[in-house]
């Protein structure tokens, strides 16, 4: 619940935050997008710092404190009228998100038992849900263009992050650290090669999401006549194949040798959906809604399979004790591919037309065939029995939530 809170908050934001810095605060696009490249890029340094806190003290007191800073940051936009404070509140806001990023993954680790990467796919079908009410309620605000309707939404969001830390704290065991092995030290996670190179590979393989958020609607508003409908049916329907099969899949990949053949799936389909994507150019503009279905439907599978299986190997590969700095590692790995995404997928994509489609594809399949022995090379280098299961160290005044949740 938590989650999908604020989750409803991020769809309002995220929605119709650019138009709001460049229309209401007269920011020029340019330096908007500077200050944003700037605030991500330092955000990422909480990632593990953050997971190291969590391990340390708890995931749910991290958690709640960069929710909360969360909540202060974003009310603060309401506030910005120039670009310096507008970079320096911007940052500090992707410091939280990315501290509440690490923290949270320890404390899925900690709810999920022993099966965190299933108890991980269900929760992103609701995280989707909320993102698509949220998103239905910005485009309301959006049609209205005015200051108040957008510091609404902001507001709004701050209070999502609230209501969420308040959830959190009514509703989440407060669990204890995990004993800690005396050769834990705060840097563990970069000596793991095996993982590293995992995070290495899902940071890649992350292009795929802005594939079809970004790319795809550039590439249909330049190079096709298909009707400006088509770019909103895009969004549906990979919203729909996400919140429909997300947890019907998620729940059959759990351990890293599944994850790794679900990368490796995942890859096949993308080598299938962006050929079909390219060929939208070529069809008649009565064909071309229909092609575009087809291959977000597709490419949408390939993104279930991307994160049931990332979500097996994230959690499968992580030491209990170390759930936070994993998951902080990853954090940062995957960021990092969102920020150089619009970048390279304009530049390869768009600067190559169908060649740039064609080597997309074929890039991502590479990517997702590397999955199997990476997981089994991962699995090579863990000690058996290296930790106690999570739900073995819970304080027996908590009580864990439930497989059914």
């Amino acid at each position: 619940m938590a989650s999908f809170v604020s989750r409803v908050g991020n769809g309002l934001f995220n929605t119709a935050s650019v138009l709001y810095f460049t229309l209401v605060v007269h920011l020029p696009a340019a330096r908007v997008g500077v200050g944003l490249t700037i605030a991500g890029l330092v955000g990422l340094l909480a990632g593990v710092p953050a997971g190291n806190l969590a391990d340390r003290y708890g995931p749910r007191t991290v958690w709640l404190t960069a929710l909360t800073l969360q909540a202060a940051t974003m009310a603060a936009f309401v506030l910005i009228h120039d670009w310096a404070t507008f970079t320096v509140v911007a940052t500090l806001d992707r410091l939280a998100a990315t501290a509440a990023g690490a923290a949270g993954g320890a404390l899925i680790a900690r709810a999920g038992g022993e099966r965190p990467a299933a108890f991980r796919a269900r929760l992103r079908t609701f995280v989707n849900l909320g993102v698509v009410l949220g998103t239905l309620g910005a485009a309301f605000a959006v049609s209205v263009g005015t200051r108040t309707a957008y510091t609404a939404l902001i507001l709004a969001n701050a209070a999502s992050f609230a209501c969420a830390a308040l959830i959190a704290v009514r509703g989440l065991p407060d669990y204890r650290p995990l004993p800690r092995p005396e050769e834990h030290h705060r840097a563990a996670v970069l000596s793991d090669r095996p993982f590293v190179s995992f995070v290495a590979l899902y940071g890649a393989m992350g292009l795929q999401y802005q594939t079809v958020s970004l790319l795809l609607p550039i590439w249909l508003s330049a190079h096709t006549d298909a009707p400006r409908w088509t770019v909103a049916a895009v969004y549906a329907v990979n919203s729909a194949v996400c919140v429909l099969l997300q947890s019907r899949i998620g729940s059959r990949v759990e351990t890293p040798h599944q994850g790794g053949r679900a990368l490796r799936l995942a890859g096949l389909c993308f080598l299938v959906s962006c050929p079909l994507m390219a060929l939208t150019a070529d069809v008649p503009v009565w064909v071309a809604p229909a092609l575009v279905v087809l291959a977000v439907g597709v490419h949408s599978l390939g993104e279930v399979w991307e994160s049931s299986g990332g979500y097996a190997l994230g959690f499968g590969l992580a030491p209990d004790h170390a759930q936070g700095q994993y998951q902080g590692l990853l954090g940062v790995g995957f960021n990092t591919g969102q920020a150089l995404a619009p970048a390279v997928l304009t530049t390869v994509v768009l600067g190559f037309g169908h060649s740039g489609w064609l080597l997309l594809g074929v890039f991502f399949a590479a990517l997702g065939a590397a999955g199997p022995p990476l997981a089994a090379w991962a699995e090579r280098t863990r000690r058996p029995n290296d930790d106690p299961a999570p739900t073995a160290s819970v304080h027996p005044d908590e009580t864990p939530l439930p497989d059914t949740v």
